[in-house]
């Protein structure tokens, strides 16, 4: 997804978009009446730090440059700012699937990276009367689960948390020079580099314009959903060997492309996916994290590929 707020960084992704606060004992009969509080009140019992939802995510925006910022997508998607925490489950996208291993985890608090409810602002009457939408809401208040999406201060953190978590998967910290926004790796063949991504990042398939015994060696590298404009843009700027995006509107970026090697350009296209690629910066937010709220519980479930390919 674009972000909300564009500001310069050192991450060569040009997008850019934990001090816990005590539950205090009178509150404690009002908390137990809220959906799933009784687990959450046994465990600080037992000694638990006690860790609410806005205290986590005060803790995360200590760190995080320039916040609070004024216009942001990263608010709470469900549940209750004073919920006390008995587990953190980070992941790319709420599904019902996450939801449901995160209730089985005893995680009451889920952070993801892009929206819950199928659009950028998360607007539940973006399509009146939505079914799924409702489900959803349910299943989120039946199992007491927060969700707050951190997007924008994940990207405008230093270094961008999205693009140093795909960098860490792919091995590639080595090379990422700030402020640039293209690798220089050893030099190996389209497919060699297909192979590498599927294996560091845990993809099964990928979609591929060029040749694939051509050597590579510069990267561009936008997982996510960057657009065709920015897309397009490094590639005629920074002229790199190959083009590694997360999705693309297939109109645009991908017809540049092929057009481009149709008239000489030997620039090549690799397509992640989404979810897929942007994955290993929220695996290393579940890292990040556990040094800031000591003694709860952290914990990344991977959202997947959300297609069968055939």
């Amino acid at each position: 997804m674009q972000p909300t707020n564009d500001k310069p960084g050192s991450s060569i992704l040009p997008r850019r978009a934990f001090i816990a606060t005590g539950l205090k004992a009178a509150g404690a009969g009002t908390l137990l009446a809220l959906p799933g509080m009784g687990m959450a009140t046994r465990i600080l019992s037992r000694g638990q730090p006690g860790y609410t939802v806005q205290g986590i995510i005060d803790t995360i925006l200590k760190e995080i440059p320039g916040a609070p910022f004024k216009q942001t997508v990263d608010t709470l998607k469900s549940g209750s700012p004073e919920q006390p925490v008995t587990a953190v489950v980070t992941t790319m996208f709420a599904t019902v699937a996450v939801i449901r291993e995160a209730a089985s985890r005893k995680a009451n608090f889920i952070i993801a990276h892009e929206p819950t409810f199928y659009n950028h602002l998360d607007d539940t009457s973006f399509v009146p009367n939505n079914r799924v939408v409702h489900q959803k809401q349910e299943l989120l208040d039946k199992l007491g689960i927060s969700v707050w999406r951190f997007h924008d201060y994940w990207h405008a953190y230093s270094p961008d948390g999205i693009g140093y978590g795909v960098l860490k998967a792919a091995g590639w910290l080595p090379y990422y020079q700030p402020g640039k926004m293209v690798l220089s790796i050893p030099a190996l063949t389209l497919q060699d580099l297909v192979s590498h991504l599927k294996r560091s990042l845990s993809i099964t398939h990928l979609r591929v314009i060029g040749d694939l015994s051509q050597v590579c060696q510069r990267i561009g590298l936008l997982p996510g959903a960057a657009g065709g404009q920015m897309q397009i843009t490094l590639a005629e700027k920074e002229k790199p060997d190959v083009l590694i995006v997360g999705e693309l509107q297939e109109w645009e970026t991908a017809e540049y492309i092929r057009d481009a090697r149709l008239l000489g350009s030997p620039i090549c296209l690799i397509i992640l996916g989404h979810s897929v690629s942007e994955e290993p910066g929220m695996q290393w937010l579940a890292e990040w994290l556990p040094a800031r709220i000591p003694g709860l519980p952290v914990s990344h479930i991977a959202s997947g590929e959300p297609f069968t390919w055939l």
